[in-house]
């Protein structure tokens, strides 16, 4: 029979098993597929056709064997001591190597990246905080360089969804514990993006209540936007008349966010005044909505951008239009977006996740761009996984997102499931622990 001290020996050690740290004993990356494609955005603006569902013509942009080839993913997966796994998606954006992003992602040298520099950082690594071991992966470097966005995303990624598991709680709850953000975690407004399809897309939105929609993908002057804006104006009619005639609720008041892709400065040739005065015509096409106009002009730089969606922004108000400015390309970085939003160049920032590397750095931007009173937009592509998709739709919970993207893909359906569904279950957990 055992003493006194054995019995005290013994509690020690299951006191001491209880406490042990959990450590990250493996590393495991695959290449996986996307939700989407990727397309070379110069030899689109540049007037490639469609045929089909392909492009024709060349690509323009280094990297692309094809204007528009399929996207490429990688998922990694932390093994913890514990014996959970925990994961995260490696993904780019749709347009990648353009507006100051990085080259076209390439999922076999991610892999081998992965497994050369990140191995050795995280294997035996105790899990401690998310910021600490977040930092380490999104800022090593190699060469003076640091390892592609698309890498540092799904890595760290996979770090915050090992914090969770080994604090037993949801990835929302330790954003919004690390970051003391204030925020109540619930369900954030989704942005469905129609792609090609943006008559039957519109549709779907509509009959799902969409709270942001179409986006429209106006990526060509000549097809889509028309030399004096007269065929996206045509069809941002449409879109109005088709919420009102289909809208079972008479409450459903949606905001109209389209992406436009700079072809409105193309076809205005950068003039100001004379753009401010097209997006008010438009503005009274879609009242009593409110409208939403991503990358207006394309300035060629960041500092030609903040400059460019500054002086539009200031004619709207002085003319006194609501009309509200989103920017994106140019913006791709969290020093970027302070850039932005010191100069209060945008009323809705687009946060888009794979550009920023990894996400301690989506989560400050969302933080800064909610606390300097502009609209935090938790952004994206299509060309995502519905991994990165779910642990998106943590970060713009915690962090106060006015809007979050419904990905992957451009079916609507598929986008606004994952999403939707992750942010219900999320509010479910966090309420029943109240």
């Amino acid at each position: 029979m055992a003493d006194a001290s054995q019995h005290s020996i013994m509690a020690r050690q299951v006191t001491n098993e209880v406490n042990a740290p959990i450590n990250i004993v493996d590393v495991i990356c695959v290449p996986v597929r996307s939700g989407f494609f990727v397309d070379d955005q110069a030899a689109i603006l540049a007037g490639a056709g469609h045929d089909g569902f392909a492009y024709v013509g060349n690509p323009v942009t280094p990297g692309f064997t094809s204007i528009r080839q399929a996207g490429e993913a990688v998922s990694v997966m932390l093994v913890m001591s514990d014996g959970q796994v925990a994961h995260g998606d490696c993904a780019a954006v749709q347009y990648s190597g353009v507006g100051g992003r990085d080259q076209l992602f390439n999922s076999e040298l991610a892999v081998k990246d992965i497994q050369t520099y990140l191995i050795p950082l995280l294997v035996g690594r105790a899990i401690t905080t998310f910021k600490e071991i977040a930092s380490l992966v999104d800022n090593f470097h190699i060469d003076g360089h640091r390892l592609h966005t698309a890498i540092r995303y799904g890595v760290t990624q996979a770090v915050l969804d090992a914090v969770a598991k080994s604090q037993s709680l949801t990835m929302a709850e330790v954003i919004k514990n690390e970051y003391s953000t204030g925020v109540e975690i619930a369900p954030v407004p989704m942005f469905t993006q129609s792609g090609d399809d943006r008559y039957n897309n519109v549709d779907k939105m509509i009959a799902k209540e969409a709270q942001v929609l179409p986006h429209g993908l106006i990526n060509n002057v000549e097809t889509k936007l028309g030399s004096n804006g007269e065929i996206f104006a045509d069809y941002l009619r449409w879109v109005h008349d088709r919420v009102l005639s289909l809208r079972s609720n008479p409450d459903y008041n949606p905001t109209l966010h389209f992406d436009v892709y700079g072809t409105i400065g193309l076809a205005f040739n950068k003039d100001i005044s004379k753009i401010a005065s097209y997006l008010t015509s438009l503005e009274a096409i879609a009242d009593p909505f409110q409208l939403r106009l991503e990358h207006v002009i394309d300035g060629g730089s960041r500092d030609a951008q903040v400059e460019y969606s500054l002086g539009l922004r200031n004619v709207l108000k002085e003319r006194g239009s609501k009309v509200q400015i989103v920017v994106d390309e140019w913006c791709n970085s969290l020093e970027d977006i302070e850039v932005f939003v010191s100069a209060g160049a945008a009323d809705v920032i687009h946060v888009k996740t794979p550009d920023l590397g990894g996400i301690n750095n989506t989560i400050e931007a969302l933080l800064l761009v909610l606390r300097s009173g502009l609209g935090a937009y938790c952004g994206g592509t299509c060309n995502e996984t519905d991994r990165s998709a779910q642990v998106s739709a943590h970060i713009a919970m915690a962090c106060g997102a006015i809007q979050i993207l419904a990905k992957p893909g451009m079916g609507v359906d598929e986008g606004m499931m994952i999403v939707g569904n992750e942010m219900a279950r999320v509010t479910a957990l966090v309420a029943s622990r109240k």
